[in-house]
């Protein structure tokens, strides 16, 4: 009889050693992604120039680190891999807005020999543009839904990738816009420019893209095959409506309709996206202290540490007494840590619920893997670990009496 391969056996592949391979394609891609940013920046700069390409740059960038930095106060519980955060915000700044602009070219092209030019310009702006610019985003998540499912497995995940594209996106069209104006009517048309879109409405593309996200999470969850289908379709759709309304606004009462939209619609939705988010992060706390038990049952992790488990702050002072005793790196494995046993919460939770098919057994043998690998970088032992097969429901050895 076969026995099967042992950690040390030559057909055994750590799983640090896959995970790394399959690091290479993502870090050449966000390399593409930024080159791309990069040369829309440039090719700007050159055509407005470079003082104003530079001011209209800075400008933008303005709001983008507060936005961000809210976005993964957010992601706290489960800390999103860095480098898919990133790409999140570089799709939005570079692949989106090149196929929407490539779009929307093709596309206005097309209507101004079917409408008059006023038509034309109305129906390119309130029509064309939501729906080129919400699918052009929202092609990232749907890579994400469908290829890396580990890493969108609720609400809180779409929102937080979706507001970083969106963040992404606006920052790059930011740009354009800032230029525009600062070239035509100078800074002071640049600093108007500024407080309306950076100031008043900085949240605008990543909250209609949030609404993709927030349906696509909600599928996940969701044990209704019929919830699977229709909520990211409605999600998107929503996130066309929205941006359509925003943008239409525009046309309406000599632009003063752009405040009511604002008052009345966007408003209200931005306070109920921050209503979701606080009620989804709470659910996510009650799944993760349901689901702890279970964990020491399978001696996935030790009793003393389901308290600690259970609470934002306890895990933030935990880390903080291990940075203080081991260093950064043992706080880092304890960070993993954490939002890997968060991660087999949420896939527990969805197991119980019927929420997931055939891809648990393989998502539970990697998160095994991930968990002991995590630990095993907090106590600064060895990488050495067994296969996730063999792992599963044995006891873990990094464990301290």
């Amino acid at each position: 009889m076969n026995q099967p391969a042992g950690p040390h056996s030559p057909h055994h592949v750590p799983w640090s050693v896959e995970h790394n391979r399959r690091a290479l394609i993502p870090i050449v891609v966000l390399v593409i992604m930024a080159v791309v940013a990069v040369f829309l920046i440039a090719v700007f700069g050159l055509q407005a120039g470079i003082a104003v390409g530079g001011t209209a740059t800075i400008l933008a960038l303005m709001p983008v680190i507060p936005i961000a930095m809210l976005f993964l106060w957010v992601d706290r519980w489960e800390p999103e891999p860095g480098r898919l955060l990133l790409a999140a915000f570089l799709w939005g700044a570079s692949i989106a807005v090149a196929t929407a602009l490539l779009g929307s070219v093709a596309l206005n092209l097309t209507w101004s020999r079917l409408l008059a030019a006023d038509s034309t310009y109305a129906f390119g702006l309130a029509v064309t543009a939501p729906v080129v610019e919400e699918i052009s985003k929202g092609l990232f998540l749907l890579w994400l839904f469908w290829f890396r499912r580990r890493e969108i497995d609720g609400v809180v995940d779409g929102i937080v990738y979706a507001g970083l594209v969106g963040l992404g996106f606006a920052f790059m069209e930011n740009i354009f816009y800032l230029g525009a104006a600062l070239e035509e009517d100078g800074l002071a048309g640049g600093l108007v420019v500024f407080v309306l879109r950076c100031v008043f409405s900085p949240f605008a593309h990543p909250l209609f893209t949030i609404m993709f996200g927030v349906g696509l999470g909600l599928a996940v969850q969701s044990s209704r095959s019929w919830v699977k289908i229709i909520a990211p379709a409605l999600g998107l759709i929503t996130a066309m409506l929205l941006h359509g309304l925003w943008n239409g606004s525009i046309l309406v009462m000599d632009g003063a309709g752009f405040l009511i939209v604002y008052v009345i619609i966007m408003v209200p939705v931005f306070l109920g996206a921050i209503a979701l988010v606080v009620w989804q992060r709470k659910r996510l706390q009650r799944v993760v202290a349901q689901q702890l038990p279970r964990m020491v049952a399978a001696r996935l992790i030790h009793p003393g540490e389901v308290a600690p488990l259970a609470c934002l702050t306890s895990r933030g002072r935990w880390r903080a007494a291990i940075r203080q005793r081991q260093g950064a790196e043992a706080a880092k494995g304890v960070r993993s840590y954490h939002a890997v046993v968060t991660e087999l919460a949420i896939l527990y939770d969805r197991q119980a619920r019927g929420a997931i098919g055939a891809d648990f057994a393989a998502l539970e043998r990697e998160l095994i893997a991930s968990l002991y690998e995590a630990r095993a970088r907090a106590h600064s032992y060895p990488a050495a670990l067994t296969t996730a097969s063999q792992a599963v429901g044995q006891r873990n050895p990094y464990l301290r009496a």
